[in-house]
């Protein structure tokens, strides 16, 4: 029975369970922005009085709501968009500025193709000799450019 509390109580579950929480609310808003002011809208610019949740058609008795399908179409279009512009896009903004002045401390043996520290002489897995790597160097900045595209005056 512990094991099973365990489980319940790490942490990686329970941000899980938040997160489903929050992705269904997050739904229920996209949902009533599709129906409520999306469709209107779209409705609006066509000048047809479209209620796309109603569209539909019959086959034997059988009725086939297409109107449902393009509301979850734009619904889904919805959400990719914000979890694009507000996750993907910014995560991998902060991920490229955290790695863009790091220093490589790793790269590849020739024989073997391990990684191995970047000052070291000797592969530590097929023992072969390596060359040292050179330390970078040390850029100098760009100079400054005014807006109009020439040098900026010292």
């Amino acid at each position: 029975m512990s094991g099973f509390r365990n489980f319940l109580m790490r942490g990686n579950l329970i941000d899980l369970a938040i997160a489903v929480v929050i992705g269904v609310a997050f739904n229920a808003i996209v949902q009533a922005l599709v129906a409520d002011m999306i469709t209107p809208l779209i409705t609006a610019i066509t000048g047809n009085k479209l209620n796309f949740s109603k569209l539909s058609f019959m086959v034997h008795h059988s009725t086939f709501t297409y109107g449902a399908v393009i509301n979850a179409a734009i619904s889904f279009i919805v959400i990719a968009a914000v979890i694009y512009w507000l996750v993907v896009a910014p995560t991998a903004k902060m991920t490229a500025l955290a790695t863009r002045n790091k220093v490589a401390t790793q790269r590849q043996c020739p024989e073997c193709l391990s990684e191995i520290p970047v000052a070291a002489k000797r592969c530590m897995y097929c023992t072969s000799e390596v060359t040292p790597v050179p330390p970078p160097a040390v850029d100098k900045p760009a100079p400054h450019r005014a807006r109009h595209g020439s040098l900026a005056s010292d």
